[in-house]
């Protein structure tokens, strides 16, 4: 039985950014900042809230007589008791016979084309802890996005405004960023293991740090960027903000009343219309803050039964990354026109290009990973190298059409000035001009 690695992680993460948090907002109200103080505790309790409804939900504890269950998930203490659960649960496995296993059948990743279908037998413990590791695999997920990364935002710009950075807020820092990455880790595994269901998906540990580079490199720069804009315009940055908020949280919605599909029912038997309107709203608030900062890979789609497309959008993919990059790019530059003296002693334009590389770099182990490290990528009609090279003679090829236009449009132009002068035109003159073009073109082509 795989040892819970993951659930041990979420854990850690949780406990000890709670703590950092508890710690750092006794300290600003030592020193009287009673607003940093608010909001540092604010985007520590809120998700500790939500993480423990989540625990709840998915194991549907609120119709179970647990009394003792639902005591520690009111004392926030719901995770450890989780952890606890969890390793007795593994402990006992190996001494336990199971009296009863179910049977799945998950399809082997093709070799030369063909694909082997396996049957394993899985026990009650198994099964157990498979439903906790997703339990706490979409709390992580909360917990980064809904807490940690608005943590992250402001403890950095506190920093900015008061120039200087204390040990607590730099353990704070460090332990947002790592779970806000840890979040983003868990959100690439989850879509790859639900896009192929039917098969027997094994994570390498080379794609784990790829993933981990390309997302820390991209949530990183995003923060960044986000703080040093705030930091020179204050008020502009709350338009930002809500125009990419709600952008990504309507966006959902919009393609499902386009869609006119019913209003889904199935999520959840014991959830009437309106809990399942709450339940829909929470997972696209979810998902407008997820891709506030990172790409979601997770695409929701309210008309489908699973609430998640299994279908590997690259197009989307593409126009994310380049509006982000240009976004940040518009972002730094108004940051550079506007910076007050707190920068004095700042190369702006250095850092404005260590950034971009630093985006740049994100995107590039993205690249790595699809093309490499991806455990399904098999599975994919074509690879990103193949792609680049698509779009690549597709360029070249509207570039030569574009560039083939303004001769052929001179030559109509010579054709009816010698209709006029009532002489007959030379075709040595016109078909090397038109013999190039159309080379070039058939070049581009192939």
């Amino acid at each position: 039985m795989k040892f819970p690695a993951s659930v041990l992680a979420s854990v850690f993460l949780f406990v000890a950014e709670t703590m950092a948090a508890l710690y750092l907002s006794s300290t600003y109200r030592s020193a009287g900042d009673r607003m940093w103080q608010a909001l540092t505790l604010f985007f520590s309790l809120m998700p500790c809230t939500l993480v423990q409804l989540t625990l709840l939900f998915v194991h549907r504890d609120l119709s179970r007589d647990r009394p003792l269950v639902l005591l520690m998930h009111l004392l926030q203490l719901g995770p450890l008791y989780r952890c606890c659960e969890v390793f007795c649960i593994y402990c006992q496995s190996d001494q336990n016979e199971e009296p009863y296993v179910s049977i799945t059948k998950k399809r082997q990743m093709p070799k030369d084309g063909l694909s082997e279908e396996v049957e394993k037998e899985v026990g009650q413990s198994e099964g157990k802890l498979f439903t906790h590791r997703s339990a706490f695999s979409r709390a992580s997920v909360i917990q980064a996005f809904l807490g940690s990364a608005p943590q992250l935002t402001l403890q950095l710009y506190i920093t900015v405004l008061e120039q200087n950075i204390t040990t607590g807020r730099c353990v704070i820092m460090v332990l947002s960023l790592l779970s806000i990455v840890y979040g983003a880790l868990r959100c690439n595994i989850l879509a790859i293991k639900i896009k192929y269901d039917e098969y027997e998906v094994k994570v390498k540990p080379l794609a784990y740090v790829c993933i981990f580079l390309w997302r820390s490199f991209e949530i990183a720069t995003r923060v960044i960027v986000l703080v040093l804009f705030t930091s020179v315009l204050k008020i502009w940055v709350v338009v930002v903000i809500l125009v990419n908020f709600f952008s990504f949280f309507l966006y959902p919605w919009i393609l499902f009343w386009n869609s006119g599909s019913p209003f889904p029912e199935n999520i959840e038997k014991a959830l009437t219309r309106v809990g399942t309107t709450i339940v829909l709203g929470f997972l696209t608030l979810l998902y407008a803050g997820i891709n506030m900062f990172c790409w979601s890979a997770v695409q929701l789609k309210i008309d489908n039964p699973e609430l998640i497309s299994k279908s590997q959008n690259w197009y989307r993919l593409l126009i994310y990354y380049m509006m982000r990059f240009v976004e940040n790019s518009v972002l730094l530059l108004l940051w550079y026109f506007f910076k007050t003296d707190i920068y004095m002693y700042v190369c702006a334009p250095l850092l404005i290009l260590q950034l971009l590389i630093g985006y740049c770099t994100s995107i590039l182990f993205m690249l790595v990973f699809y093309q490499f490290f991806h455990p399904c990528k098999k599975l994919f009609s074509s690879s990103v190298s193949e792609s680049f090279s698509a779009c690549l003679r597709c360029v070249c090829w509207s570039s030569a059409r574009r560039k083939s236009t303004e001769p052929v449009g001179r030559i109509d132009t010579d054709l009816k000035a010698c209709t006029d002068q009532g002489a007959q035109p030379s075709t040595s003159k016109l078909t090397p001009e038109a013999t190039e073009i159309w080379t070039a073109v058939d070049l581009c082509s192939t």
